[in-house]
């Protein structure tokens, strides 16, 4: 199986290339260069492992919820890349990929949304693999609430972080650790997309939806549509 996967969707900014089993990253926290560092980077770790755009099975990509520039970057980096190649993407939660981070076995991830939000998701963990177990939402941090009465959770991600840390100070008693300054490694989303090919999870590119949760964001991508149709 081999693999070359984005992260874009957050402040950091990273490729992996998976080559069976075996995981190469560059990851860096580079806010507004992810156009300018994610191509040449790719191309470097292919030439690293050995490897050719040809020989790729899938790429992968982090496909939100984040920031929208970078969950669309994403989007078109690995779209243009398997429709010249003919190979299929495998999108994964930006959520699943931060959730992949943690110890433990109930995780809760959450990153800035900014407004006053965050992006939240809770994920189960099995082994190498991760559940999600609640829908993915943007939310207040201080509305936020987790199901049921467990108290060993694991929480990652700067939504941690948001509005204070009003998310943490709810939910401290609950959590057996929490680290705010975790950001995805597409380290991380190559061994999860690897995991959903060999499950059959692998799209046409023309097929892949961003995950951008807020209803005016989905809002403006129609009225661009739209627009668009009428010229």
């Amino acid at each position: 199986m081999k693999l070359l996967a984005f992260e874009t969707a957050t402040e950091a900014c990273s490729v992996a290339v998976y080559v069976d089993g075996e995981v190469r990253e560059r990851f860096e926290v580079a806010p507004r260069r992810h156009a300018e560092l994610s191509l040449p980077w790719a191309e470097a770790l292919l030439a690293e492992a050995g490897i050719a755009r040809s020989q790729l099975d899938a790429i992968a990509l982090s496909r939100g919820p984040g920031a929208f520039t970078g969950v669309r970057l994403a989007i078109a980096l690995a779209q243009g890349i398997a429709l010249a190649l003919d190979r299929p993407l495998v999108p994964v939660s930006t959520l699943a990929v931060l959730a992949a981070r943690a110890n433990g076995t109930r995780i809760l991830a959450a990153i800035d949304a900014r407004m006053g939000e965050i992006y939240a998701g809770t994920f189960i963990r099995d082994g190498d693999a991760l559940e999600a177990t609640s829908p993915e939402s943007v939310i207040a941090p201080a509305d936020y609430a987790l199901a049921g009465d467990d108290e060993d959770w694991h929480g990652v991600g700067t939504g941690f972080a948001a509005a204070e840390g009003a998310l943490q100070i709810r939910l401290a008693e609950r959590f057996t650790h929490i680290d705010a300054t975790v950001l995805p490694h597409a380290a991380d989303l190559a061994r999860l997309a690897a995991q959903a090919y060999a499950h059959g999870e692998a799209i046409a590119p023309e097929r892949v939806e961003p995950a951008y949760l807020r209803n005016n964001v989905a809002l403006t991508l129609e009225e661009q549509k739209a627009l668009r149709a009428s010229r």
